[in-house]
C-alpha cells in the first residue's frame, strides 16, 4: 500500500533553465540578474538586449531557454511568465601566469560562473512596469 500523492491546486507554476560554465565573475553577474527579477519575461530580454555588457547575450540565451520549456514542455502561456528568481553561482577557476620583470610571475585568475533563472506563471499581472522616475 502507498500513499496517494497531493495535488495542490495553489502551487505556483515555475519553470527553469540552468546555465553552466559561463565565462564571467560573479561579480559581474549579479547586478545584471538583479534588475530582471519581478519583470515580465519581454520587458526582461529587451533590457538585457539594450544593455552594454557583453554577458547579457549568455542570460538572455538563458532566459531564452527557459521560455522554450515553459512553452513546449509544460504548455504555459508566454505572455504570463515572469522572471520570478534569477542567481549566479561560482564554478571553476582557470589559473593562468604572466611573465613580468626579473624573472617574477603575475597571476590571471579567469572564473566561471552558473546561471540559474526561474519563471513562474501569474494570472493576474500585480504591477505595470513603472517608466521614470516618478511612480
Amino acid at each position: 500500500m502507498s500513499k496517494k500523492k497531493k495535488i495542490d491546486k495553489n502551487k505556483e507554476k515555475t519553470v527553469r533553465s540552468i546555465n553552466n560554465n559561463i565565462r564571467s565573475s560573479v561579480r559581474k553577474l549579479n547586478p545584471i540578474l538583479r534588475g530582471i527579477v519581478g519583470k515580465k519575461v519581454d520587458i526582461a530580454i529587451r533590457d538585457l538586449q539594450f544593455s552594454e555588457k557583453r554577458i547579457t547575450k549568455e542570460i538572455r540565451k538563458t532566459i531564452g531557454s527557459a521560455l522554450a520549456n515553459a512553452e513546449n514542455n509544460f504548455q504555459y502561456d508566454i505572455d504570463n511568465l515572469i522572471v520570478k528568481e534569477a542567481y549566479c553561482g561560482k564554478k571553476i577557476v582557470m589559473k593562468r601566469f604572466r611573465p613580468r620583470a626579473k624573472g617574477r610571475a603575475a597571476p590571471i585568475i579567469k572564473p566561471y560562473s552558473s546561471v540559474t533563472i526561474i519563471l513562474s506563471e501569474t494570472k493576474k499581472i500585480k504591477k505595470m512596469e513603472s517608466h521614470g522616475t516618478k511612480g
